[in-house]
């Protein structure tokens, strides 16, 4: 997702540089089996699809494909293997592993030893609700405060109004406690043996910091920035927790990065399911009977309204030294607050650091921060302050590929992009007087917007200060009014040895919050694209503080035989040594294997690309070569996950000899797979060069992985792949 993956070295040296330190990789092997060209030194695992990649002739593909077996596994090349490093539920400190582990980031202390810093992003209802008591040990009221969100109707409960001793909020509460705990972030301790695998050592530092850190225990997260300005506030327009700077917990924990000396910046994304994500020109929050809890079968919503969280707090990134056992975070507000999803780090000697991260959603934005302050020593953890003071700034793009940062300052003109340019044909815009935000549909109603609020002074309130900590609060919807370009869900951004930022936009399809910008994000045919790209942005002179850049289409998601790379919805990046790419991408789970039995309906129109997705299977890992081994952005299949899995947050050690994967909702759709349950399914495919033919799959109900015994819990877990023993 970032610099994660390399120590400082990394992030200094040229790509000749890193060459010549002959580093071996995970990919090397005594008797490699290639099926592709260059350094792909690996015989890939076979997918769902044909692909230009897997080396089966194109007249051969079709009775290749014609049956095809889902299997409830981490599936990985001939010669690989993986070990289960923690799985949920299992101890970490004075807690547990928490659930739908994402990012993951190894900082390497001594010969040997190392910190595994592991993100928590949400609760999967379906195997979460049916198996926390088989795996935590203890029971939750989940029937009886099923029945009262039955009762009370769509709207849900607004737990947080209810009186102290009403028993209902007790159980609510009882839910939403052990749902917070299971977010957060977690620390756990390593080791490498001598054979090379690695192993807990379950001491040190190891620690749990969750959505509820502070509210028992006075293990308060801290805040720096402009943001806290508005935290400070004694009154404003809308609500306040009382705790001024200090914050109670992290959740939405998905992406992240680590720096050259050694922190760890953990990112907050989907804040907007737990707490109210809107707020007053101020920046003060929403009441939070906005954000009512909610709980089903199939959805675990609201859990902050139980304990009044101030939704202004949450939508930050988190910096944790995962070395220090009293650390338990400091968010940094310079970032601003987004639905943040990965975080890379540029740090040169003599320069001011530049910090990138995208808004996971659909027309979210690209965001720059550069630092007020130049770096000195970029292994001094005194580099912590540049976190400090600086500028945000967001992303435009240009269809000539060109682009520009543009900084979210009280000067910045309003400059909205037109409705007419965005795949859903609408914009969402700050709500004034009152706060929150609307929906535009029509390119006048800009230009009217634009006239009424000349800049971001007139949008938001209060003193200089917290003035801007309101714009950083909103920062989505100030992008949206400066006219910085919605994109296409930007799920990671990884700098490349050469300086260059990699960016996976998962997907170009349109929302009801959003959609990207139809000039820029569209498919090989022209048209609203599901299935995402990687794309490469390479700044003015390589400068960590250019406002100016050109930005290009690297690979495309999709069919070969419609112009795609085989994959569908790229997600997490690595980066290794050599400077090839390591890609996890990640389809919805309703998508998962959903069958295809014919391409056309009874209406003679195609079916959607949504609904086309089921053909491309499981989620999985993709190696894509260097750029000049693979100009054509060509994909090869490296690992398939579990069954309803996301497989996410690789992150490769110093050696390169082992690569750490995070398997997330393993069984997410179906829960627990009973009785090894299996099911047929029906898929039209094509061939690499467009034939169609009809494949029938064998798809497992629900998962039983990691123990992978029948009718096991499935747990998220986090792995670490490396070549299998030899004798």
């Amino acid at each position: 997702m970032n610099l994660k993956r390399r120590h400082l070295l990394l992030f200094l040296a040229s790509a000749s540089t890193l060459a010549a330190l002959g580093c071996k990789s995970l990919l090397t092997r005594k008797d490699p089996t290639p099926n592709g060209s260059g350094n792909v030194k690996f015989k890939t695992v076979k997918s769902p699809i044909p692909l230009a990649t897997d080396g089966i002739p194109v007249d051969e593909q079709i009775q290749a494909y014609s049956n095809y077996e889902i299997v409830d596994d981490l599936v990985l090349p001939e010669g690989f293997t993986y070990d289960v490093i923690a799985a949920w539920g299992d101890r970490v400190g004075d807690s547990h592993f928490g659930y739908n582990n994402d990012y993951l980031a190894l900082v390497e202390t001594d010969k040997n030893q190392a910190y595994l810093t592991v993100n928590f992003e949400y609760i999967s209802p379906v195997p979460w609700l049916a198996t926390y008591q088989q795996v935590i040990g203890k029971s939750l009221p989940v029937k009886q405060v099923q029945a009262a969100v039955k009762s009370a109707g769509e709207q849900g409960i607004n737990a947080y109004s209810l009186p102290a001793d009403d028993p209902l909020k007790a159980q609510i509460k009882e839910i939403c406690q052990a749902a917070l705990k299971d977010q957060g972030v977690g620390v756990i301790a390593l080791r490498q043996a001598a054979n090379g695998k690695w192993e807990r050592i379950n001491g040190g530092a190891e620690r749990r910091i969750n959505g509820l850190s502070g509210l028992e225990d006075g293990r308060y997260l801290k805040v720096t920035g402009p943001g806290a300005a508005v935290f400070r506030k004694p009154k404003g327009q809308g609500y306040l927790d009382g705790l001024g700077e200090r914050i109670i917990g992290t959740f939405g924990n998905c992406g992240g990065g680590t720096t050259p000396w050694g922190t760890v910046i953990s990112a907050e994304e989907n804040f907007q399911d737990q707490v109210p994500e809107p707020v007053y020109p101020d920046g003060t929050a929403f009441d939070p009977k906005e954000r009512h809890f909610g709980l089903d079968r199939d959805e675990l919503s609201g859990q902050g309204n139980v304990f009044g969280l101030a939704g202004n707090k949450y939508g930050w990134v988190v910096e944790i030294d995962p070395a220090n056992p009293e650390d338990y975070g400091t968010k940094h507000t310079w970032l601003g607050r987004y639905r943040h999803e990965a975080v890379a780090v540029k740090v040169v000697t003599g320069k001011p650091m530049a910090v990138y991260s995208g808004c996971d959603r659909r027309g979210g934005h690209l965001y720059k921060f550069v630092s007020q302050a130049t770096v000195v020593n970029p292994q001094d953890k005194a580099n912590s302050r540049l976190f400090q003071q600086g500028i945000l700034y967001t992303a435009k793009f240009h269809p000539d590929g060109s682009g520009e940062w543009l900084p979210l300052t009280p000067q910045t003109p309003v400059q909205p992009e037109l409705p007419s340019h965005l795949v859903g044909g609408e914009l969402l815009l700050p709500k004034r007087p009152t706060g929150g935000y609307f929906k535009v549909t029509q390119d006048q109603e800009v230009l009217d917007f634009q006239k009424k609020f000349p800049t971001l002074d007139a949008l938001y309130t209060g003193n200089s200060e917290e003035k801007q900590g309101a714009i950083l609060i909103d920062a989505h919807y100030a992008a949206n009014a400066i006219g910085a370009t919605p994109t296409a869900r930007p799920e990671d951004a990884e700098l490349h040895p050469d300086g260059s930022l990699y960016i996976t936009f998962t997907s170009g399809s349109g929302g009801s919050e959003g959609s990207p910008d139809k000039r820029i994000f569209k498919s090989p045919q022209g048209e609203a694209y599901e299935y995402g790209w990687i794309a490469r942005i390479e700044e003015e002179s390589n400068e960590p503080g250019a406002t100016r850049f050109r930005w290009q289409i690297l690979a495309t998601g999709g069919e070969p035989a419609e112009g795609g790379s085989g994959f569908a919805n790229p997600d997490n990046l690595c980066i290794d040594h050599q400077g090839n790419l390591w890609m996890a991408n990640d389809m919805s789970t309703s998508k998962q294997n959903k069958a295809v039995p014919i391409r056309v309906g009874k209406d003679g129109k195609k079916i959607s690309q949504p609904n086309l997705s089921g053909i491309f299977g499981n989620n999985g890992l993709w190696f894509l070569p260097a750029g000049a081994d693979n100009p054509t952005g060509k994909a090869y299949l490296f690992a398939l996950g579990p069954v309803e899995c996301e497989t996410t947050g690789p992150f490769l050690s110093n050696d390169q000899k082992t690569l750490f994967l995070s398997v997330q909702h393993p069984g997410e759709a179906n829960g627990m797979r009973q009785n090894r349950a299996t099911e047929t399914r029906k898929f039209v495919v094509k061939t690499t060069d467009g034939r169609e033919f009809l494949q029938t799959r064998q798809v497992p109900i629900g998962s039983n992985w990691p123990s992978k015994l029948p009718n096991s819990p499935p747990q998220p877990a986090v792995v670490a792949i490396r070549l299998a023993y030899r004798s």
